[in-house]
């Protein structure tokens, strides 16, 4: 029973996803998926059936890709009443689910280690060089520059702002990405985020070198 709920769900994240282009792709939700494994093993904690499936299903209800967040929720819900997956189940997948995001910080409250773990996958894909990729195929999906010297990098947002305010692709990295990597919550996940960040800081470095030619 537990792994063709996994098999079912894969097929159905699979369909969801297969035309993203934004960078919450299915590769995407398999590197999670994958990252999410391997540090609760290296951590020795947390139920694996549970963050499985949570990290498959981490993006379903993503706001960015429905029309609101009640949408993306109300399609969760749907799939788990298609599956008959049993309520405490469904509860705890969404509670996961729903503590994951980074919401401009604005997310904040006591997470399970079931929610750490995924969590922290997700903030190491948002970094390094497929973070990079990424960001700028989410900048580019959402009409934003790549990079605007007169626009100011923005602090202490409201959700609201970190979603629909003015930026550019390059100040995401200082409004989100180079943040990530203190707010992970295991070490497994800080010792890996380690390269990744070194890569993002040259990154920039070799940006501005080559911008103010």
């Amino acid at each position: 029973m537990m792994n063709q709920l996994i098999q079912e769900c894969e097929a159905f994240v699979k369909e969801e996803l297969r035309h993203d282009a934004s960078g919450h792709d299915w590769h995407h939700i398999q590197r999670v998926r994958s990252l999410s494994v391997q540090i609760a093993k290296n951590e020795q904690s947390g139920d694996l059936y549970l963050i499985e499936l949570a990290s498959l299903l981490h993006d379903i209800p993503d706001e960015k890709l429905n029309g609101s967040e009640e949408a993306g929720y109300e399609k969760l819900k749907g799939w788990f009443r298609e599956k008959k997956v049993p309520q405490d189940l469904a509860g705890q997948l969404e509670g996961i689910i729903r503590a994951i995001p980074f919401k401009g910080g604005n997310n904040t409250g006591i997470l399970s280690q079931e929610a750490k773990i995924v969590q922290d996958a997700d903030r190491l894909d948002a970094i390094g060089a497929i973070g990079i990729a990424r960001t700028f195929a989410y900048g580019g999906k959402k009409g934003q520059p790549l990079y605007d010297p007169e626009l100011s990098i923005r602090a202490d947002m409201t959700l609201e702002e970190y979603r629909s305010g003015k930026s550019s692709s390059l100040h995401h990295f200082y409004e989100k990405l180079l943040k990530l990597k203190d707010l992970l919550h295991t070490e497994t996940a800080r010792n890996l985020a380690i390269e990744r960040q070194i890569f993002m800081e040259a990154f920039l470095k070799q940006f501005y070198k080559e911008w103010n030619v």
